[in-house]
């Protein structure tokens, strides 16, 4: 009997989270927008073998420039490698970096901003050292370090990762300097809390809305900085399939083959918008007088 009545009490729970979830999308709808879209973009890229696709890399020269038909859905390019398969496997490509950038700048941007905030000293030398890391763009910075190491998608992660980090640790220090006027933690000081743990209990929980929204925008950011970087040739290698390499092989051939641009195109910006849409939803939600702002 007790079993039969957690049951239907998980299941009432289920119900209702599932209800509450639903008034939430249609309230939000660019949240439901941009989530099915980056659904089905990161459904192609785990499913990317088995849709039709081939090895990316294989030449095949007697095809070349072949236009879009029923063999070769988006063509082939100037090699004779099949460009369906090529943007497919590139959504791989871009998703882990921009995936692996929002989070590794997060999560450093988030120790740095916290410690800033709250320790002035530490605030005096870390902070200068974010402040100068800003002042280079951040793609001329992340030129810098990929020409100064071997191209590969990790070393691109890690350019495009450090020029962001100073930017989550300026919006998460601006919050920890907001909370630490606040009653409960000026409260929590007096009573003789450690520092840690009033960062952590008190500080930490209330900075990881504005944190999870830069977040997606850092995606977003990172996808494109990658593209940058390959269609200029400095990011990943021209052998591996992304969306900036097949744009920078195909510009040469806009006016004769502009499909061989166009589909990459299509898909990088489908993504970014569809990273764009979940993060100005979230703002929304997050921080509802955002929302009523004209």
């Amino acid at each position: 009997m007790n079993a039969t009545a957690t049951s239907a009490t998980s299941d009432a729970t289920a119900t209702r989270l599932s209800w509450r979830a639903l008034r939430r999308l249609k309230r939000y709808p660019t949240l439901a927008i941009g989530l099915s879209l980056l659904t089905v973009i990161v459904c192609i890229a785990l499913f990317a073998p088995w849709l039709g696709t081939v090895d990316p890399e294989s030449l095949a020269p007697a095809k070349r420039l072949q236009p879009p038909s029923a063999q070769a859905w988006f063509g082939t390019d100037m090699l004779g490698r099949d460009l369906w398969s090529r943007v497919i496997y590139g959504t791989r490509v871009s998703l882990t970096v921009g995936v692996s950038v929002a989070v590794i700048a997060s999560i450093c941007g988030l120790a740095i901003g916290l410690l800033c905030g709250y320790f002035r000293k530490v605030d005096a030398v870390l902070m200068r050292i974010m402040d100068g890391i800003m002042s280079i763009p951040s793609i001329l910075l992340a030129i810098s370090l990929t020409a100064l190491t071997r191209g590969s998608v990790q070393n691109v992660i890690l350019a495009i990762t450090i020029a962001e980090i100073p930017r989550v640790a300026r919006i998460v220090r601006s919050v920890v300097l907001s909370l630490r006027e606040q009653a409960f933690v000026e409260a929590a000081i007096a009573s003789g809390t450690r520092p840690m743990l009033v960062i952590g209990r008190h500080i930490l929980p209330n900075s990881l809305a504005p944190l999870i929204v830069q977040a997606t925008y850092i995606c977003a950011a990172a996808i494109i900085t990658e593209s940058i970087l390959s269609f200029i040739g400095a990011g990943t290698p021209a052998t591996i399939p992304s969306w900036g390499n097949i744009i920078a092989e195909g510009r040469a051939l806009w006016q004769v083959s502009p499909y061989i641009v166009f589909y990459a195109a299509v898909f990088l910006s489908v993504t970014v918008l569809s990273v764009n849409l979940i993060g100005d939803a979230l703002r929304d939600m997050l921080d509802p007088r955002a929302a009523k702002r004209p």
